[in-house]
């Protein structure tokens, strides 16, 4: 059962560290690629990357992900991180209003003025993307046989409202 605290200190962490790094897969090889993202009030989260990254076409061909958020620079034994599975998509003409959204997001998080839609679609090399977490856990301290493990507590209810 997830504490409080656990789901207020993960809600710390995705407010304060402005990279996510999201780990995708083709047929023949896996893939983790830092982004710099923001996220919605339900904890959804958006980017904007070339098409043609490889992240962006593992996600064309597999929606599944699972995404990562911590502070790199924690000392050892210090750090604190939110691992979430869910599945990306790259937003299409048809999700303009999400686009428009993660692009707001985006340009607030940055203190910007948002792109345009447009800049999303056609020939434009940027794409829109979209993450939707399904699950979400926090790192645990635990012992097996008197020695440290890292464990995982899962806080899905506590931050999505589900389990």
């Amino acid at each position: 059962m997830a504490s409080t605290g656990s789901v207020r200190k993960a809600k710390e962490t995705i407010r304060k560290i402005l990279y996510i790094t999201i780990a995708t897969s083709s047929s023949s090889r896996p893939w983790n690629s830092p982004v710099y993202s923001a996220f919605d009030k339900n904890f959804n989260f958006y980017w904007a990357s070339w098409k043609d990254n490889q992240h962006s076409k593992n996600i064309r061909k597999n929606a599944n992900a699972f995404v990562v958020i911590y502070d790199s620079r924690a000392a050892e034994g210090t750090g604190f991180g939110v691992y979430m599975s869910g599945r990306a998509y790259q937003l299409e003409r048809e999700d303009n209003e999400d686009i428009g959204i993660g692009a707001k997001l985006l340009a607030v998080r940055k203190g910007g003025k948002p792109r345009r839609i447009d800049e999303y679609l056609n020939s434009y090399p940027r794409r829109m993307y979209k993450f939707v977490p399904k699950r979400v856990w926090v790192n645990s301290d635990g012992k097996v046989n008197g020695n440290y493990v890292d464990t995982r507590t899962d806080i899905t209810k506590g931050l999505l409202g589900r389990k």
